[in-house]
């Protein structure tokens, strides 16, 4: 019982609150937000993408950093998806994906060597790559574009196939996000990532690789990329110089409100993707209920200020109970 009542309180059943009510408010608006032929579909489909975003960046963001590159990384992946399958229409789309997956941990190394190596922020890193790897896909793609009669059909289909139901696309997010929750709360390496978030100093002193750790961190959260990527190029069928393009805050702002700490050390990989499909939902919602697009903006800012200001409370909140839990062991110490 205590399980269930400390899983009810918890941030991802509140996030998940939050979402039933967005749509359930939405639909009754609109019955056709859910409802109509497309509407269960787009409601798993839509937030696909981003949710896969989203775990890759709750890994990094655990270590207390940050990757605002994963936007431009998603591009320039997608980007390759097409261009591999428009030289060559027969490749196995397995193999496409794995190139586009390779490519993605490529460039989430870079991130991890500069960062966790040359010890710089990885606020100032990241946002350097953002410019960098976009400026990579602006010049290889100018002002071209990899369009659907250039992809074979059966890569397409994973973009609108369903299985019993369910979009092909959210089952792969399903299984990324199984996969990186396992790997977090199961492994020793997963728990040392807590560990090196919650004080990154003291795991220094512990003994943990630390560098490694971070390291690994951002080649996941590029690898993921770069399957977001592919998941792009299914869904769309189009791929410009533009894609992904100011995606970054809204997967930063998913993992927020997901309850990942931005000062690291705590959150889940499941409450980040439910951020995710949160906050697209919010921005699909809002716009069928005739909210101007400025209002839209406005309410994923505040969620996201609200999610901040939350941890810092609920984290004051634990220090202080700590606090009074030591006391009342200690009671002659504090007598001193």
């Amino acid at each position: 019982m205590r399980a269930v009542g400390a899983a009810l309180r918890s941030r991802e059943a509140a996030v998940a609150l939050v979402l039933v009510l967005v749509v359930a408010g939405t639909t009754v608006l609109q019955p056709g937000f859910l409802l109509s032929a497309g509407g269960w579909r787009d409601l798993l489909l839509t937030p696909s993408l981003v949710a896969v975003l989203a775990v890759g960046q709750a890994i990094v963001v655990v270590t207390r950093n940050v990757d605002l590159s994963v936007g431009s990384v998603l591009g320039l992946c997608a980007y390759l998806t097409g261009t591999l399958f428009a030289a060559a229409p027969d490749l196995p789309v397995v193999l496409v994906v794995a190139a586009a997956v390779a490519a993605g941990a490529v460039l989430g190394l870079v991130n991890g060597v500069v960062v966790a190596f040359a010890r710089v922020p990885a606020l100032v890193v990241t946002l350097g790559t953002l410019y960098a790897y976009r400026g990579l896909v602006l010049t290889w793609a100018g002002s071209d574009r990899i369009d659907a009669s250039d992809m074979p059909h059966a890569f397409l289909d994973l973009g609108v196939r369903q299985v019993l139901g369910v979009p092909v696309l959210a089952i792969v997010a399903v299984l990324v996000l199984a996969v990186a929750a396992h790997y977090l709360h199961t492994s020793r390496a997963g728990r040392q990532l807590y560990a090196i978030g919650s004080d990154p100093d003291a795991a220094v002193l512990y003994g943990l690789p630390v560098r490694r750790r971070i390291l690994t961190a951002f080649v996941a959260c590029g690898a993921l990329a770069g399957l977001a990527g592919v998941m792009f190029a299914a869904r769309y069928g189009t791929v410009s110089s533009g894609a992904g393009t100011g995606l970054e805050l809204t997967v930063v702002g998913a993992v927020v409100v997901g309850g990942v700490a931005i000062f690291g050390g705590s959150g889940t990989v499941l409450g980040a993707a439910t951020g995710a499909v949160l906050l697209v939902t919010i921005n699909r919602a809002l716009p069928v209920v005739g909210v101007p697009d400025f209002w839209q903006r406005a309410v994923v800012g505040v969620l996201i200020i609200t999610a901040i200001v939350l941890d810092r409370v609920l984290a004051d909140r634990r220090a202080r109970a700590l606090a009074r839990a030591r006391d009342v062991r200690n009671p002659q110490e504090v007598a001193r």
